[in-house]
């Protein structure tokens, strides 16, 4: 049985790490170097390093920060935030990533998706979708949420997937960072529509979400969160110990 993971997101922005509620009200929060060395010890299965506002500001993503963070952590790295070109792609892997996450870059290009799973494979292209509800559809936000689309999202994830995104991460917006609990109606209306691995993004609270995440949706291939890691609400290995209580596969 493939076990499930659990992913701490590093939100960058100007070279530190931050977190908000509801994609808004950033506050300043550690060293995304620093941080990222202490999940790699103590048992997160993968990173997620994301530069928030390179896209709104028309920027490329900080490969400084980026290549330190790299050299430092022995887990599988993720890295979006200005990804418009296979360049941009080239970039941030010959700085340490491991994957990439495209997000306005494929709104903006749906081609870039199926040009970089061509040159790297698509286990290396994830398809990151920051939704929320609006008159009661899902609608796909650009530029760290800042702007609606007006693409119906699950539609939208499926010509990613179609066109090679080997990996989704569905940020629910609704949810983020008032920690009541992942979108589950969301998630599961993205795990019927794919069968590439989904990440649940937005809403974890407590060790509790993550058993309701997986029992819920067996589908579900990854736990992602931010502030409660941070803060030290919950503990890595205190989350692992009880999904595997309630016999939730993990690597302990």
């Amino acid at each position: 049985m493939i076990t499930k993971r659990i992913i701490p997101c590093l939100d960058v922005k100007n070279g530190r790490v931050v977190k908000g509620v509801n994609f808004e009200g950033l506050g300043d929060v550690a060293s995304p170097v620093e941080l990222a060395k202490f999940y790699s010890d103590c048992g997160a299965d993968e990173l997620v390093f994301y530069d928030i506002t390179a896209s709104a500001e028309g920027r490329k993503l900080f490969t400084d920060i980026l290549c330190e963070l790299a050299r430092s952590v022995f887990i599988p790295l993720t890295v979006g935030g200005g990804i418009n070109t296979l360049e941009d792609f080239d970039r941030v892997l010959k700085c340490g990533a491991d994957k990439v996450s495209v997000n306005s870059g494929a709104i903006r290009n749906l081609s870039l998706i199926g040009e970089a799973a061509k040159r790297y494979g698509d286990q290396c292209v994830v398809l990151s979708a920051d939704i929320k509800r609006v008159d009661g559809v899902f609608r796909v936000f650009a530029k760290g949420g800042r702007e609606n689309t007006g693409m119906e999202a699950i539609e939208w994830i499926k010509r990613g997937v179609d066109n090679g995104a080997g990996e989704i991460v569905v940020n629910s917006i609704d949810t983020d960072g008032v920690k009541g609990g992942f979108d589950i109606e969301m998630l599961e209306a993205v795990c019927n529509a794919v069968s590439v691995p989904v990440i649940a993004s937005g809403g974890a609270g407590c060790i509790d979400h993550f058993t309701e995440l997986f029992g819920a949706l067996p589908k579900v291939d990854a736990g992602l969160a931010a502030s409660i890691f941070h803060f030290g609400e919950v503990k890595i290995e205190d989350l692992k110990k009880e999904l595997k209580k309630n016999n939730i596969p993990v690597r302990l």
